[in-house]
């Protein structure tokens, strides 16, 4: 007589288990801790200071420029899990940035006061030419973040790739820490 209830009970655990095992397509799925609103670790873009430069300034058409971003995080602990997304914005254009070829992010986790910086690669275009992008305003956002910050320019036309200013020749680099 007792083997049924104790049936009853195993079984009953053994569903409860299944319940709470985790999400195995990767998806993360809507009820993971860090999907939810009150405990998402993501970086905000309103929560960092963002340093943009000095810059290692392209002087000439066709010369390589480098701008490094460093981002100080002003509130809790946070994420920083891909790559910036960064836009170059014209007056009646924009391009978004892809990251360097061959780079690979990692998972960075920010503490109160502790930085990260990434650095925008591009090469200056010439100036009023069909393939040149004459960038005014930068755009930044962090990923998993839909807000972006904008910043002033000041670097000159993006060569573009070919003859499409519509694809700079630009790219960013992944995130790194910043000291030890």
């Amino acid at each position: 007589m007792r083997a049924a209830p104790l049936a009853v009970t195993a079984l009953a655990a053994a569903l409860l288990l299944t319940g709470c095992s985790s999400d195995s397509s990767g998806s993360g799925g809507d009820d993971s801790p860090a999907a939810s609103p009150g405990n998402d670790t993501t970086c905000r873009i309103g929560a960092m200071d963002v340093e943009v430069g000095p810059a290692n300034v392209a002087p000439a058409a066709g010369d390589t420029g480098n701008i490094p971003v460093t981002l100080t995080n002003q509130s809790a602990e946070c994420t920083l899990d891909g790559f910036p997304g960064v836009d170059l914005n014209a007056t009646d254009s924009s391009a978004s940035l892809s990251p360097a070829e061959g780079t690979k992010s990692a998972k960075l986790t920010l503490a109160k006061g502790t930085a990260a910086t990434f650095t925008l690669t591009y090469t200056r275009g010439e100036a009023g030419a069909k393939a040149s992008l004459d960038v005014k305003t930068l755009n930044i956002a962090l990923p998993g973040s839909g807000t972006a910050k904008s910043y002033k320019w000041s670097y000159g036309p993006v060569q573009g790739r070919s003859d499409n200013a519509g694809d700079p020749n630009a790219s960013v680099s992944a995130f790194s820490p910043v000291g030890d």
